[in-house]
């Protein structure tokens, strides 16, 4: 059924210790929508006065899920997310859409809230109707044994083709109040986000109005998530929502995302999301390096980025990397097919600090051999100079090995 045949190696050793959110309750199920013997359904039940922001794909074929909190988003305002792995319900029809709409029913009536508080999320095999009479009526029990202590239960429910569960935690000052930032999220292929990442929740329990909250979650994406890549692929479902109960003592409500008193959180927010996006690229459907690509000199930073995705999308360069052979060649291709300005005659590379070109040419000083010891570590970081500006960007991604063909060509079957 297309499952990674082994754990990453890059799989923690454990998962970090992820405190309760005032607000945040959590109930998963085995509802068999596609996996056996494996949660597949989650439930979030959230306090009144939860407040919603979000980034959802671009994609011209998105899923009925995603349009769906589209319109929610409009009202910024959330009491309920549902979330399925094993079904995209991507390309239904008028049948996904009233599988969204029988799962927003059921959802808000074990909440106790409107329709229009309930969020929706799924992922998984595209094309495939969904049954969401296979689970709707569980939800009402899930709403009764939901917990404030089951992150990683429910990081673990929305997994498809990740081998472990992505949870991250941080904490900031507003005020002088103590806030908590929790997330978790899947994704293991099909990754290149665009606006947004494959499926990420986020919950604080800071008091933040949802025009601040959206802000906050775009920026903080734009140089997280966007920087990201396995395969060059961008999903159907990508869904990055953002959740504020303001349950936090004595924290203000925040209505600008450029109140100064919001610096602090900004940055714990951004770090939590960069975290998230590293554990998905180091879960990269058959990996087995992680790739850091650190992309300077470029003529601004958008530019800078799509450089970055040029190098990191390159099969060229991806199986180079698995092969641990240090082909820079292959870095000089992407780089000039990426359509943004680069000086050849300034370009430099390096593999991590081995200066391997400069000045448009192989450095006097470069070895192969060092080189090639060099690529076989875990971890490989490649550093590109165009020779144009100041633009820069990092972009995280990782191999093209056999496994990533095994999993994909054996996906639906």
């Amino acid at each position: 059924m297309g499952k990674a045949s082994t754990v990453s190696p890059f799989s923690p050793q454990s998962l970090p210790d992820v405190p309760a959110i005032g607000g945040v309750r959590f109930a998963t199920a085995e509802a068999g929508i596609r996996y056996k013997g494996r949660t597949d359904l989650l439930l979030v039940i959230l306090d009144p006065g939860t407040t919603a922001a979000g980034v959802l794909t671009r994609s011209k074929t998105r899923a009925a899920p995603v349009e769906w909190c589209a319109k929610r988003l409009k009202t910024g305002s959330a009491r309920a997310l549902v979330v399925n792995s094993g079904n995209a319900n991507a390309f239904t029809g008028a049948r996904g859409r009233e599988a969204v709409r029988i799962t927003a029913e059921a959802a808000a009536k074990a909440a106790g809230c409107s329709e229009d508080e309930v969020f929706i999320a799924s992922t998984g095999v595209i094309g495939e109707p969904m049954e969401a009479g296979k689970f709707a009526h569980l939800l009402d029990k899930l709403a009764h044994d939901a917990a404030s202590d089951a992150w990683a239960a429910a990081a673990r429910a929305i997994m498809t083709t990740d081998t472990f569960p992505k949870l991250a935690t941080r904490r900031a000052k507003i005020g002088s109040a103590d806030v908590v930032l929790n997330g978790f999220c899947k994704g293991a292929g099909m990754i290149q986000p665009d606006m947004a990442t494959m499926l990420c929740f986020v919950f604080t329990d800071a008091a933040i109005a949802p025009a601040a909250l959206q802000g906050l979650i775009a920026r903080s994406v734009d140089r997280t998530f966007n920087c990201l890549t396995v395969d060059g692929d961008t999903s159907t479902s990508d869904t990055l929502l953002a959740f504020a109960t303001g349950t936090a003592e004595g924290c203000p409500r925040i209505a600008d995302a450029a109140d100064p008193r919001l610096a602090a959180f900004a940055g714990a927010l951004h770090d939590l999301l960069r975290e998230l996006a590293i554990l998905v690229a180091k879960d990269g459907e058959g990996l087995t390096k992680f790739v850091t690509i650190e992309v300077e000199g470029a003529e601004n930073d958008r530019a800078a980025r799509k450089i970055g995705l040029a190098i990191g999308n390159s099969p060229l360069v991806k199986t180079a990397i698995a092969g641990e052979d240090p082909n820079w060649g292959r870095i000089v291709m992407a780089v000039g097919k990426a359509g943004e300005a680069a000086d050849r005659d300034k370009l430099a590379i390096w593999l991590g600090d081995i200066l391997v070109a400069e000045n448009g040419e192989r450095a006097q000083s470069y070895e192969e051999d060092v080189a090639a010891h060099y690529m076989k570590g875990a971890e490989i970081r490649l550093r590109v100079d165009v020779g144009i500006g100041n633009g820069r960007a990092t972009v995280w991604t990782c191999d093209l090995t056999h496994g990533y063909i095994d999993i994909n060509a054996a996906y639906r079957s």
